[in-house]
């Protein structure tokens, strides 16, 4: 099988690139300096030049923060980029994964969120998400959309890794406590990207549309990060601070965030035989590789001081 991977250099892209080529995956990973997605025309080109048998988008604009003041970037990349490759997709005759956002709802059902549930984002980023959706859904038949939540991973900028670059300081750490969801790694999402794609290119499913994923178990944020502090010293990881736990309104932010984005999964289960990996499991192994390759840097030779010439 031979796939197309966007926002390759992403946290997701570059999971999606290592496992799917572990998999004997013939993957193409193209990052966003080889591929803007937001250019229609050179998208086209890619898409239908290829040989592809289907195409992952991780390509995203994804600052929460950053996307409220600057909105129009968001919509190009999330609404505009999706809306283009999944027409190149469609001309092509090719299926599309489509990474999407829990930020599409707005935390007020009180229960799991289905598929089916109207989505109400309260920001920027979670609006721009959702209209690609929907212009996925309008330009390519053929599509899998798929949500998921919290992402974390051993590459690029997440939720663990500020605990832990916080923790090293010394000082309390404020976390918001009233916001809930479910923790996915990276790893675990490429994964699972992997099992729908060979399963769609195979035929061997029972339809296209949008399906939810996220690891298995709902917590706050601060029990989140009370969970990477406590299992970071476990792990070869010096990780002890002093967690306070705060609501919502104390924390300064310029996008509203939903206070409960838990996802149901059981259509993802139903359809492509899809199970849930505890989140606990992935952070386990996130921290795990981040002590290897701490300490591989640490051994690395350092180069030798310049001599000095009076």
């Amino acid at each position: 099988m031979r796939a197309l991977v966007t926002g390759a250099n992403g946290q997701v892209g570059r999971e999606l690139v290592q496992r799917g080529r572990a998999q004997g995956i013939e993957v193409v990973g193209l990052d966003r300096t080889s591929l803007d997605i937001t250019n229609a025309a050179r998208v086209a080109e890619v898409v239908s030049g290829g040989g592809w048998d289907v195409v992952v988008n991780a390509a995203a604009f994804t600052d929460v923060d950053g996307a409220e003041s600057q909105s129009d970037a968001a919509f190009s990349v999330n609404r505009d980029g999706a809306g283009a490759l999944a027409a190149a997709c469609s001309q092509a005759g090719l299926p599309l994964v489509h990474l999407s956002t829990d930020y599409v709802f707005d935390g007020g059902k009180g229960q799991p969120y289905t598929e089916t549930d109207p989505v109400r984002p309260l920001n920027i980023y979670g609006a721009s998400k959702a209209a690609g959706e929907d212009l996925v859904r309008e330009n390519n038949p053929r599509h899998v959309i798929l949500r998921s939540s919290w992402i974390f991973g051993a590459h690029g900028a997440n939720f663990v890794k500020t605990m832990l670059r916080l923790s090293a300081g010394g000082a309390p750490i404020r976390v918001v406590d009233d916001q809930w969801g479910c923790p996915t790694a990276a790893e675990d999402l490429a994964r699972v990207v992997w099992d729908i794609a060979v399963t769609v290119v195979a035929g061997n499913f029972a339809e296209w549309g949008t399906f939810h994923y996220c690891g298995a178990g709902a917590i706050s944020w601060y029990g989140f990060a009370q969970e990477v502090l406590r299992m970071a010293e476990g792990s070869g990881r010096a990780a002890s601070a002093r967690l306070l736990p705060i609501p919502s309104a104390q924390w300064p932010s310029a996008a509203r965030r939903p206070n409960n984005t838990v996802l149901d999964c059981t259509r993802i289960a139903e359809c492509f035989a899809v199970e849930q990996e505890p989140w606990v499991e992935g952070l386990r192994e996130v921290l795990l590789a981040m002590a290897v390759e701490n300490r591989a840097e640490d051994s690395s030779p350092q180069p030798l001081p310049q001599e000095t010439r009076g």
